[in-house]
């Protein structure tokens, strides 16, 4: 299935929002027309969508490592590699 347009710009937005000199949300509504939240939740889905993968590679995986850190952080302290945090 091919990425619709509005997760091609929901992966523009985040790749570069703040760019526009704005907070995050004010894009996020200006641009797509959703909530902070709304926006969260889908872009979250994309980020185990292998055609948003295809579309910005190395975005995703960013987007990726930063949810396993932030998993292996709520976990005892550990980060996705498998160390401690200081």
């Amino acid at each position: 299935m091919a990425l619709r347009e509005r997760d091609r710009e929901i992966l523009d937005v985040e790749r570069g929002w703040w760019l526009e000199g704005r907070t995050k949300s004010e894009v996020v509504r200006t641009r797509l027309g959703l909530s902070l939240a709304r926006y969260n939740q889908l872009l979250g889905g994309l980020v185990e969508d292998a055609e948003a993968e295809s579309y910005d590679p190395l975005l995703v995986r960013r987007l990726r490592r930063a949810r396993y850190e932030r998993r292996g952080a709520k976990m005892g302290g550990m980060s996705a590699r498998g160390r401690r945090r200081r």
